[in-house]
């Protein structure tokens, strides 16, 4: 008998390590914003689907974020021009490339709040394609700095013979207030979506058979808390922060089932109401009689209301916990008025700063570093929430960096022994495609009590515009 488990133990943990795996190479997550400073910013995705006529056609997008691009005046209106360069490549032999495409595009606007909007440009781009696995890679360039900035996203169009069926990939999209629906490339959602709706196709030449369509939307237990101080002890490897998000821990939130007969290639969307904040799959299983069950999801995490930037008076509010004690910033979010909880934001800059002019660049400054984090560095909760986040709203851009196996170093002096400017981060998991996400941890200590607060008086004298570190 022992013999007979030992052989069926590794058997099992096998198969099971493999049906997870093959699970998981069916979850999406959507782009990132692959941002750095002073580039242009967007979000690309790709779709494959079957048309009308039965051929196959990869649809590529990609947003631009107008506020990124530089804008130049001319014939009385501010214009910015771009050129767009995307690429198809077999995944299997990128060096076969089955679509090349450059075209350039120009934004006009007479209003001077352009250069700092959020409002995206929207490209779409369709092709006829063989079922395959393909790598698109879409590069934009700001012509009038001759900046670009390159993204890259995957996808299939599965090869269904007559008779047989697939699942397409899931395409995201979200509304605002009664607005038309816009497309969600990245794993980012922001909380002024009202309503989402996701979108899909079941892929099969005309058959007659009964097929199940089965949806479920999950939350995963996940953490969404500010992080401690840079000199509280660090985090216990049982806790939700230190894990980020735990898979195994989901709530079941809404689920679905409908039946198909006589079909064809069709498409089928659901819709629902945004669930807030937190971290989220919606996943679909399609089953026809006894063959094997097919399964596709789509992971998304719902941020703050105008994530990434932080405009409104609680978004406003709340990064300041890293320059005030923690009660007097839980006495500053419990003002429900958002014109009050504006007006206490304001006394509590100037009150510290005492210059007016002063504290608005200081301000500027300060908030510019939150959105900056939430671009680079948001996981499963916003950017500036993370302890790189942290670090980086503190104490800006580090000026060295070190990226060995898990552990991340960030220096801000020329000596790298300097126990003051030489922070350590640790990764508590790899990146996977099981684990996707970005995530290091501060390795926290008491001695940085002093340089926590020293550097919380720079920002709160307004030295900070003077004195970095």
């Amino acid at each position: 008998m022992n013999r007979i488990h030992q052989f069926i133990l590794p058997l099992l943990a096998v198969c099971l390590a493999s049906c997870g795996s093959s699970r998981n190479l069916n979850i999406e997550r959507g782009t990132g914003y692959n941002f750095q400073a002073g580039l242009p910013e967007f979000r690309t995705a790709a779709f494959g689907f079957v048309n009308e006529e039965n051929n196959t056609i990869l649809e590529i997008t990609a947003e631009v974020v107008k506020g990124s691009l530089i804008y130049k005046e001319e014939n009385d209106t501010l214009q910015a021009h771009i050129s767009v360069e995307y690429q198809v490549q077999d995944q299997e032999n990128s060096d076969n490339i089955l679509v090349s495409e450059q075209l350039e595009r120009t934004i006009k606007s007479t209003d001077q709040g352009v250069t700092s909007t959020r409002e995206a440009l929207e490209l779409t781009f369709s092709h006829p394609v063989d079922p395959s696995r393909y790598r698109v890679l879409v590069s934009i360039t700001d012509l009038n700095t001759k900046k670009h900035i390159t993204q890259s996203v995957e996808t299939a169009i599965p090869e269904t013979e007559e008779g047989d069926y697939n699942l397409s990939n899931i395409q995201t999209f979200g509304k605002i207030n009664g607005s038309d629906w816009e497309s969600v490339n990245t794993y980012d959602v922001k909380g002024e979506v009202d309503s989402l709706r996701f979108v899909f196709q079941v892929i099969s030449p005309r058959t007659e058979e009964r097929m199940q369509i089965r949806s479920r939307l999950v939350n995963f237990e996940s953490d969404t808390s500010y992080p401690r101080p840079m000199h509280y002890s660090n985090y216990s490897p049982s806790s939700i922060a230190y894990k980020g998000i735990d898979y195994d821990e989901e709530s079941e939130l809404q689920t679905s089932q409908r039946v198909l007969t006589d079909y064809s290639s069709t498409y089928i969307e659901y819709q629902f109401a945004n669930p807030g904040r937190g971290n989220y799959r919606f996943e679909v299983n399609a089953q026809r009689g006894d063959e094997e069950e097919l399964f596709k999801a789509r992971d998304f995490g719902v941020k703050s209301d105008n994530y990434p930037a932080v405009s409104s008076a609680r978004e406003l509010a709340r990064p300041l916990i890293y320059l005030m004690g923690e009660g007097d910033h839980e006495d500053l979010m419990e003002i429900s008025n958002s014109d009050s909880l504006k007006k206490a934001v304001d006394r509590f800059w100037l009150k510290n700063i005492g210059n007016a002019n002063e504290a608005r660049q200081v301000i500027k400054m300060y908030y510019q570093r939150v959105e900056e984090a939430n671009k680079q560095f948001s996981n499963f909760k916003e950017g500036w929430k993370t302890d790189l986040g942290m670090i980086y709203v503190l104490f800006g851009l580090p000026w060295y960096t070190r990226d060995r196996l898990k552990e991340l170093r960030w220096y801000y002096s020329y000596n790298h022994n300097d126990p003051d400017y030489s922070y350590y981060f640790d990764q508590p998991k790899l990146r996977n495609r099981y684990y996707p996400f970005y995530h290091y941890l501060l390795r926290r200590s008491n001695y940085y009590y002093t340089v926590q607060y020293q550097q919380r008086q720079l920002w709160l004298t307004g030295q900070i515009l003077r004195r970095q570190i």
